[in-house]
């Protein structure tokens, strides 16, 4: 557990983590509270495993809370955590909207918050420290430009579904907004459908059983995560069609079934978003306990991959 822990920290220093651990003030040891959307995806999986084994690796103790995808779990998690005078709280909110109150009283008994991979909308951001994350708009402007470049030299209208993540997320809210930025300036790429799969295999199969009923005529599925994309493959093939030839797929993630999908062809083109945060808000955490000044946004560095790419990088994967 430790030696992964120590890998995933390495492979963590190129999105710009800090390195300098044992920050934490005096000898005193830094507690954290964390609340988690749940265990929804094999992303989701990968990015506790990432939190709970850099937490053990920074000497921080941790608090865990799975939300198990309800806003009403996280914010008795976080009322939890205050009772408990946790030392930081952090948290991936399930939804951007309804925080101000509980993080006011986070505020007011001076515990400094941090999001991770979600962001939230309000417009007091003096009610956390910073927001680690992917920018999600960007992964869905990489999905649109790479569909854009696919269909160059197409004549007809080009039929598009796709399969949002959990309704009102910060991650499915901007997907769709980045994709839909890019292909606009395109009218024969039409969006015909479009509905919410919570980024879960099992709900990404059944929304795209349903999409093929209705349209027998779509060209692309743009799916909001790999393991929507992977429940939506077993639709299409069970609707006798051959998944990344007679519908092309673009997705986001990048987890180890997705990348084996990409790289047998089931998939045409993943935009990365890395879950492995651990090491980067362990550093964060000690900074804002000790007062330090740190960047209101935390932007991962990511990739992109094609068939090719998904190939080289799949002995390696992590997750």
């Amino acid at each position: 557990m430790l030696v992964l822990a120590g890998v995933t920290a390495m492979a963590m220093a190129s999105c710009g983590g800090g390195g300098g651990g044992g920050t934490a003030a005096g000898d005193d040891k830094i507690t954290m509270g964390f609340s988690q959307v749940g265990a929804e995806s094999g992303w989701r999986t990968a990015n506790t495993k990432s939190v709970q084994e850099s937490a053990k690796a920074a000497g921080i103790e941790l608090k865990f809370s799975d939300a198990q995808q309800k806003q009403e779990n996280q914010i008795k998690a976080i009322r939890s955590f205050i009772q408990q005078r946790v030392d930081v709280i952090a948290f991936s909110p399930v939804v951007e909207s309804g925080w101000d109150t509980v993080l006011k009283e986070a505020k007011n008994a001076k515990i400094p918050v941090i999001l991770t991979d979600r962001a939230v909308d309000s417009p007091d951001t003096s009610l956390y420290k910073t927001f680690l994350g992917s920018d999600f708009v960007e992964e869905g402007r990489k999905a649109g430009k790479w569909l854009v470049e696919e269909f160059k030299d197409a004549t007809g209208t080009v039929n598009i579904v796709e399969l949002q993540g959990t309704t009102g997320s910060a991650p499915a809210n901007d997907r769709k907004a980045g994709f839909a930025e890019v292909i606009q300036a395109d009218p024969k790429f039409k969006v015909i459908a479009s509905q919410t799969g919570d980024f879960t295999r099992a709900k990404g199969k059944e929304v795209m059983e349903a999409f093929l009923k209705a349209h027998p005529d779509i060209d692309v599925l743009y799916a909001h995560n790999d393991d929507m994309a992977l429940g939506a493959i077993e639709a299409i093939e069970g609707a006798g069609k051959t998944p990344g030839k007679d519908i092309k797929i673009v997705s986001v993630d990048a987890v180890k079934d997705g990348m084996q999908a990409l790289a047998d062809g089931k998939i045409n083109f993943i935009v990365e978003c890395s879950p492995l945060l651990g090491p980067q808000l362990m550093d964060l955490a000690k900074k804002v306990v000790k007062g330090e000044q740190v960047p209101a946004r935390v932007v991962t560095e990511e990739t992109t991959f094609t068939q090719e790419q998904a190939k080289q990088a799949l002995p390696s994967r992590q997750y």
